[in-house]
């Protein structure tokens, strides 16, 4: 696919204004289009990169379908997304569906409606929380991983893969994206949506801004960088909890490679991550954090857990490795580095946001 014009929704936020400026960079013919509503903190700082970029920009939520009454694009890439894993817990679920689910319809009307193609970037957490609970796990000096030849569906040493059982509750954010999976997969269907799901795990990376419930690279290196403290929560409070972890510019490759080869990859759903070489634990974080800040913060231990918590989850992205051959290139200590630089560089306009 060469897209001529490409509609990133939720484009002022990390990933989307991330993408949408990698490939305006890429193609700079290409008219890139950027929607969001700028609700989330930070994002507001991104609407001058994109525009100074040639990206344009629109004010709009996809709540609202009036809003996306858009020129027709070639290549909608759906990065809008209310993404923290405790939205809706102790308050009421409406932002969380409607942003993510009802946001869906909407756009699955507008790809409908001009024929577009869809790029979704749903999230792991769509994989049940009481499965990943009870995977068998055994522990190291610094971290959690998962037993040799553990005999589960879609489990491996490597991680979860997209076989892995969908039955139970994820949380109410990842049931509106699993939902949202859902009706992709009702529109090929019923009107010939070309689609490609990309299941993402944490994603990292300069112009994040890191907050306690969602962009936990972020939060580290900012609560080290300004000296504040931090919390092992849950699992004993021992922090030996893992996740894989991508750098955004390793996604933004990879997307640009799903886009190019769009026609042999669409009707497919990937996992997407950094996978087991670029996992780590927050002990281990902790201590990358401090090798590069030189900043050694107090850091609570808490044995309580909150609501959606896992203790580990690696993404298996074989699927994707063997359909175009694609691994990250960037490791967890470049991940550090660069949000790290990015914070220094910054640091005046970003105390504010980042900043307990």
């Amino acid at each position: 696919m060469n897209p001529g014009t490409i509609l990133v929704t939720g484009g002022a936020g990390f990933v989307g204004s991330s993408l949408a400026l990698h490939l305006k960079q890429e193609h700079p013919q290409r008219r890139i289009v950027a929607l969001d509503n700028l609700r989330r903190r930070g994002s507001e700082l991104n609407v001058r990169r994109l525009h100074d970029h040639g990206v344009e920009f629109v004010h709009g939520d996809v709540r609202n379908p009036e809003d996306l009454d858009l020129p027709a694009a070639e290549l909608l890439l759906e990065c809008s997304a209310e993404p923290s894993v405790l939205a809706g817990f102790a308050a009421s679920p409406d932002y969380v569906v409607r942003t993510n689910l009802v946001g869906t319809l909407h756009l699955l009307e507008y790809c409908r409606r001009h024929g577009t193609a869809m790029l979704f970037l749903s999230t792991s957490r769509v994989y049940p929380i009481d499965a990943l609970c009870g995977l068998p796990l055994h522990e190291t000096a610094s971290r959690l991983e998962i037993s040799a030849d553990p005999e589960l569906p879609g489990v491996s040493v490597r991680g979860i893969s997209e076989t892995f059982p969908l039955s139970g509750a994820r949380s109410l954010y990842g049931a509106t994206k699993l939902a949202s999976e859902l009706f992709i997969e009702e529109y090929t269907h019923a009107y010939g949506l070309r689609a490609i799901i990309d299941r993402c795990g944490v994603i990292a990376g300069p112009w994040q801004m890191g907050r306690i419930d969602q962009g936990v690279v972020a939060l580290w290196v900012a609560r080290h960088l300004y000296r504040e403290p931090l919390a092992y929560f849950g699992f004993g409070g021992s922090g030996k909890q893992v996740r894989d972890v991508l750098h955004v510019a390793d996604l933004c490759e990879l997307l640009s490679l799903q886009i190019d080869r769009f026609e042999a990859l669409q009707g497919r759903t990937f996992n997407v991550g950094g996978g087991l070489e670029v996992s780590l634990s927050l002990v281990e974080l902790t201590e990358l954090c401090r090798a590069v800040t030189g900043e050694t913060v107090t850091i609570e231990r808490v044995a309580e857990g909150r609501p959606g918590d896992v203790p580990l989850y690696l993404s298996d992205t074989t699927r994707l490795h063997e359909a175009i051959g694609w691994t990250p290139a960037r490791g967890v200590a470049q991940i550090v580095t660069d949000t790290h630089d990015w914070m220094r560089a910054h640091r005046d306009i970003l105390a504010p946001i980042l900043r307990a």
